[in-house]
């Protein structure tokens, strides 16, 4: 991930962003960003309490923001734009004015050497209030952006491996994406433990079956 990357026509002062790259194509990325509530699913920072459809591509959305301390609650509502190379996430209200998810393809020397084949930048503007005024609201700052482009990548890595399951797909579309973000840690942990505890079983059982069988 690189977030020195500046995007083009982005005003520091207003913008957080962050850069990553993906195994997907630039067709496969631009469909998978289709899915609007994915994508804010992915963000470990982000408790969901309501996400619903208003009309096509308009949605309502409540939650808690962990990436401050303290949290903060949030009430948006999202409208989707589409650009030529991704789409654009605009807030009715609040912080922060918009996001958007700008997708190029990488070189192919690049693309080569990283086995990737295309970049996504992600980027949140700022730009509603005034200077003097967003200086006072820094505790509604989202600051997920950087752990949400890493978790974002890594799930796009699964994505590229594991997608063309359908268990694989309808596990992470009916139960890890409902999942609250602590939900998902305790099951990992629960996962590796109840793995943990079959090997030393099996490892148990292959000592005993070797020394009292043999």
């Amino acid at each position: 991930m690189n977030e020195q990357e500046k995007p083009n026509n982005c005003d520091s002062k207003d913008a957080a962003w962050a850069v990553i790259h993906t195994p997907l194509s630039t067709a496969e990325l631009k469909l998978f960003c289709q899915d609007i509530e994915r994508l804010f699913r992915i963000n470990p920072m982000l408790n969901f309490r309501e996400w619903r459809a208003l009309d096509l591509n308009c949605y309502y959305f409540t939650g808690q923001n962990i990436s401050q301390d303290p949290p903060f609650d949030f009430e948006l509502t999202l409208a989707i734009k589409q650009l030529s190379d991704g789409i654009e996430i605009e807030y009715a209200h609040g912080l922060k004015t918009r996001t958007t998810f700008v997708i190029q393809s990488l070189p192919d020397r690049q693309a080569a050497q990283q086995k990737n084949q295309s970049k996504l930048t992600i980027t949140d503007f700022y730009d509603r209030l005034p200077e003097n005024e967003r200086a006072q609201q820094l505790h509604l700052v989202d600051k997920s952006l950087t752990i949400w482009a890493n978790d974002l990548q890594q799930f796009l890595f699964n994505w590229k491996k594991w997608s063309h399951h359908r268990l694989w797909r309808w596990y992470i579309r009916h139960v890890w994406q409902p999942m609250k973000p602590m939900g998902r840690r305790i099951t990992y942990i629960l996962f590796w433990v109840t793995f943990i505890e079959l090997a030393l079983i099996l490892l148990g059982a292959a000592v005993y079956y070797l020394e009292y069988t043999a």
